[in-house]
């Protein structure tokens, strides 16, 4: 048996997940229509419910914001081929530093110097809880998948002990701090929009979606533009070789997780000072660990990131949207779709490479002229 030729770049990055995405709508189409609904209607349903209706595209955009920090906090991580799962204790750690800096500085502060010390914050944070297991892993061989998932565990711990005591908001049982003065929390979309004369339904969406935009091209430029994103570069590709070409390979492995967990970190921006302004337990719902499907999905670059983000938030949106119109299609359903993408784009992802990559050598011989001809 021969083995299939190598696919494509193109191919590998929009073709792909494109079929994958088509094979696992299909899929869920079927499920649909076994609970005896009509699948193009629940899909132009879901369309509508992310895209259409008034202030759905900023609830799309709010939730895709989430999506693109951890998914970068993923990809940061792969091109040095380190696999971090621990995007949700960096997001929770993060959300504590965005939240200290918050309840500290936004009584006696200005918004204009709050916010950007709480980003900051947030980065740092985050930075460092990604920066410990990346030590451990690059100076004493611990496993980077056990250590990230053990400090989701410790985050969580150290979380529900601070909310539900030392920050804790006096005067109540529920385990979550003081709300934030108004310095302290990042303005909203519609706000500013409106205050511009446009008419622009209310949303979560926040300042934080220009600073996902901002950290994607920031990644982009790190990873490929810079010296540093070369050596991330050639240690994921080869670490014996760029040992030997005088790269520090520990000293990238670390850098590596403190720029993943600073990615993740970075998105507590939108959850903690965007919207729920005030620390709160579980404000990161599982975004960290879809992070890496998105990555998958995204294929570690920028641009494909921002899609997979933000089909994911059109799954979110879309999705209560479902739950909301038909009876059948409950919220277990709609989770068992987006399962269904992840399982297509995630685990299976390059379940039909080989057969692209046959298609398209077929297509590209047939293509080329034969020699001679005229």
């Amino acid at each position: 048996m021969t083995s299939a030729p190598p696919l494509p770049r193109w191919a590998d990055v929009f073709v792909l997940p494109l079929i994958n995405l088509f094979v696992a709508l299909s899929v869920c189409g079927l499920i649909v229509l076994a609970l005896g609904e009509n699948p193009f209607v629940a899909i132009q349903v879901m369309i509508k419910g992310a895209f259409v209706y008034p202030g759905s595209l900023g609830y799309t955009l709010y939730y895709t914001t989430n999506f693109i920090f951890t998914g970068l906090a993923v990809a940061v991580a792969a091109h040095a081929m380190m696999f971090n799962i621990g995007g949700e204790g960096q997001a929770y750690i993060g959300g504590l530093g965005a939240g200290l800096v918050a309840l500290w500085l936004a009584p006696m502060a200005p918004l204009v110097l709050v916010i950007p010390v709480a980003i900051l914050a947030a980065a740092l944070f985050g930075a460092v809880w990604g920066l410990v297991p990346g030590y451990l892993q690059a100076y004493r061989g611990s496993h980077i998948v056990i250590t990230t998932i053990m400090f989701n565990f410790i985050a969580s711990a150290i979380m529900v002990w601070l909310l539900a005591g030392t920050l804790m908001q006096p005067g109540q049982q529920s385990p979550h701090t003081a709300q934030f003065a108004v310095s302290g929390q990042m303005p909203k979309l519609h706000d500013m929009l409106n205050a511009l004369s446009f008419n622009v339904a209310a949303s979560p969406l926040n300042l934080s979606f220009l600073l996902a935009l901002a950290a994607l091209f920031g990644f982009w430029v790190l990873i490929w533009k810079t010296r540093i994103g070369y050596e991330i570069r050639a240690v994921g590709q080869n670490p014996k070789a760029a040992h030997y070409a005088g790269i520090n390979v520990p000293l990238v492995i670390v850098f590596a997780l403190a720029v993943s967990g600073a990615c993740a970190g970075l998105m507590a921006t939108n959850e903690i000072l965007g919207v729920q302004h005030r620390v709160v337990l579980n404000f990161t719902s599982g975004y960290g660990f879809a992070g890496i499907a998105i990555a998958l999905m995204g294929r570690n670059h920028p641009v494909g990131i921002f899609f997979a983000s933000l089909l994911f938030g059109a799954l979110y949106q879309g999705g209560a949207e479902l739950d909301f119109e038909f009876q059948s299609i409950t919220r277990e359903i709609v989770l068992l779709i987006q399962g269904m993408i992840v399982l297509f784009s995630g685990a299976l992802a390059y379940m039909f490479s080989a057969p692209l990559a046959r298609l398209l050598a077929r297509v590209l011989v047939r293509s080329k002229p034969v020699e001679g001809e005229a």
